[in-house]
């Protein structure tokens, strides 16, 4: 995977399981919510932030470190 951007989709984050951790660091919910498994494949990383409230600009960055 390329750089991790807003336009991500979840699916190639949950790829990684080194990513996911930095996930579950944020607190997205989006991680064990059973409806986002059937829709993983669509839900950016961006749109997930900006409903749920977490600092995309900050998770961008922590995700990219890796």
């Amino acid at each position: 995977m390329n750089k991790v951007t807003k336009e991500t989709i979840l699916a190639e984050i949950f790829e990684k399981p080194e990513l996911v951790k930095i996930l579950e660091k944020y607190n997205l919910p989006c991680l064990w919510c059973p409806m986002a498994k059937q829709e993983i494949q669509n839900l950016k990383l961006g749109k997930v932030c900006e409903v749920y409230q977490i600092d995309v600009e900050k998770l961008l960055k922590d995700l990219n470190k890796k």
